[in-house]
Parts: C-alpha cells; sequence; structure tokens
C-alpha cells in the first residue's frame, strides 16, 4: 500500500458506494494484531477498553494522555492499519487538545475522536453526564484541526448532548462541529432506529454508529446502518469482552481441576500465539543483525 493509513481512512469512511467502515475496538496491541489478522480495515482504541484493562477502573476520565499516548505507540508499532483513537475530552481546554493532538498524531494515530462532554467525563451510556457549552467545543475542534499536521489525519466530533439536552440540540451540536472542520461527526447514545435515521438526515457527512451490547443505542445490521447513511459501525469493546469470557471459562478450569491438559479449545496454541506477535520476524531481524562488523 502506498497511501497512508489516514489517508486510506479518510477515503474509507467519505465513500459514498460501500457498506460502513466495521470499526474494531481494541484496548492494547495484542488485540490489534488480532484485528488485523481476521482482517477489519481499522482499529479503534478506545479509552473505556484501555481504562478496563490497564487500569482495572471504570471509563469515568482517569486515563492521562501519556498513558493513552503510550498504548497509541505499541499499537502503531504492532499493526499497519489506521488507528483511530479515542481521546475522551481532549485532556483539558484548547490549548490542551493542541497538544493532545500533537502528541497522538506523533505517537501514530490516524484520527482522534473528541467528546463535548464536561471533564472528568463517564461513559456515554452510564448516566450523570453533562456537556460544557457549545462555543467552548468548537474551540476546541478548531483547535484541533490547527494542531495537526496532515490533512489525513481526522477528527472525530462526538456530542453526548442526547442524554443531556435532547436530539434535537445534540443535532445542531453536529452541524455546528462539522461547520467548524470536523471530518466525522458522532451523536452518542440515541436510542431508537428512528433517532438513528433522524441523525443522518438533519445532519450531513460521515456519521459513526457507536454499538454497545447492552447499551442505549439499539444493534443494527450493517445493511441497515448503510441504509440510514452512517460512514463507521463502530463496536468498541466487543474483543474486549470476549476475551474476558474466555479468560473466565480458562480459570475456572484451572482452578476446578488443577491443570489445563483439557481445555486446549480454550486457548490458543503456543505456535498460534507466536506467530500472532510475530515470533518468526522478530527471529529473522535477531539473525539479520546478530554477528554485524563495522566494516
Amino acid at each position: 500500500m502506498t497511501s497512508s493509513p489516514g489517508a486510506r481512512l479518510r477515503a474509507r469512511v467519505t465513500a459514498r458506494d460501500q457498506a460502513p467502515l466495521l470499526l474494531a475496538g481494541a484496548p492494547n496491541a495484542l488485540t490489534a494484531r488480532v484485528a488485523e489478522e481476521t482482517g477489519f480495515e481499522a482499529i479503534y482504541l478506545s479509552g473505556a477498553g484501555i481504562t478496563n484493562t490497564y487500569l482495572g477502573a471504570p471509563d469515568v476520565g482517569l486515563l492521562s494522555l501519556p498513558e493513552l499516548a503510550g498504548h497509541v505507540e505499541a499499537t502503531r508499532d504492532a499493526v499497519d492499519l489506521p488507528l483511530v483513537v479515542d481521546a475522551d475530552t481532549g485532556f483539558g481546554n484548547a490549548l490542551g487538545v493542541q497538544r493532545t493532538v500533537r502528541t497522538l498524531e506523533r505517537a501514530g494515530a490516524d484520527a482522534i475522536q473528541l467528546e463535548d462532554q464536561v471533564s472528568p467525563k463517564r461513559c456515554g451510556h452510564f448516566t450523570g453526564k453533562d456537556v460544557i457549552d457549545e462555543d467552548e467545543m468548537i474551540g476546541k475542534i478548531h483547535a484541533a484541526v490547527d494542531a495537526r499536521r496532515s490533512e489525513d489525519f481526522l477528527i472525530v466530533a462526538r456530542t453526548d448532548a442526547r442524554a443531556v439536552l435532547g436530539l434535537t440540540a445534540a443535532c445542531d451540536r453536529a452541524n455546528a462541529f462539522l461547520a467548524a472542520g470536523a471530518d466525522i461527526l458522532f451523536v452518542e447514545a440515541p436510542g431508537s432506529p428512528e433517532e438513528l435515521a433522524e441523525i443522518t438526515r438533519t445532519v450531513p457527512g460521515p456519521h459513526v454508529a457507536n454499538m454497545v451490547e447492552g447499551g442505549l443505542t439499539p444493534i443494527l445490521p450493517l445493511a441497515q446502518l448503510q441504509e440510514l447513511g452512517f460512514a463507521v459501525a463502530l463496536y468498541a469493546n466487543t474483543a474486549m469482552r470476549g476475551a474476558v469470557a474466555g479468560m473466565r471459562i480458562a480459570l475456572r478450569h484451572l482452578k476446578e481441576h488443577g491443570d489445563t491438559t483439557e481445555i486446549g479449545d480454550a486457548i490458543i496454541s503456543w505456535a498460534d500465539r507466536q506467530n500472532l506477535v510475530r515470533k518468526p520476524l522478530f527471529d529473522a531481524l535477531d539473525e539479520k543483525y546478530a554477528g554485524r562488523t563495522t566494516e
């Protein structure tokens, strides 16, 4: 591939004749490796997923910018896919957003998501959220656009106003965010297919549909989301939740039986594990550079 990951991502989400981009969430580089191996076109680094796995804590605004940047850098080294990074509220005011954009772009992000919640934020499907003034969020978007080095670094503008101010106000905000320079729009937590349709009907531009199992928005088939006009179908934490279910199965068996001789189907093989983390590649590089002299 000759184009950059960001250019590929921009082309994919703006294409009108394709199904929505099925965006797989990952909390770490290993999960991103699995998503790339499975054939996904892009990776979403979920703030909730990183917080859950790295801190063992809920998505209530505890993750710091350096911690997030470290995960981005590790994932960038692990996969060649475009990386969409959940940057929560941008880690501060408009000036903080500029530092966030520069930090995450250097770390390897191809897009960042910014939301209009009051800090500390909460998961978009939790209760008790509040949003900042529209003008403040518009300033953050302007700051993000000005800070990016590449035009292919995309700004995803999310509003959580649906839960606080209603759907009409959320759509009004999305329109204002588009006018401020956002590349992709994300109205969080609509409560029905009719509300999803209203979003794309009243707000032009590429949209994200956030499919959260057990959340406030109904899970719709990809074909239906395409009919409704969405560009991205986000499954931010499906892989992590599946991994936790698998860990419980394996560990319960180990606790009950005291060994793993009968759970071969529940864990990946030794060889599969080594291939997933590219051990043959690292072995080849080690051999290539071993014993080099300064001739």
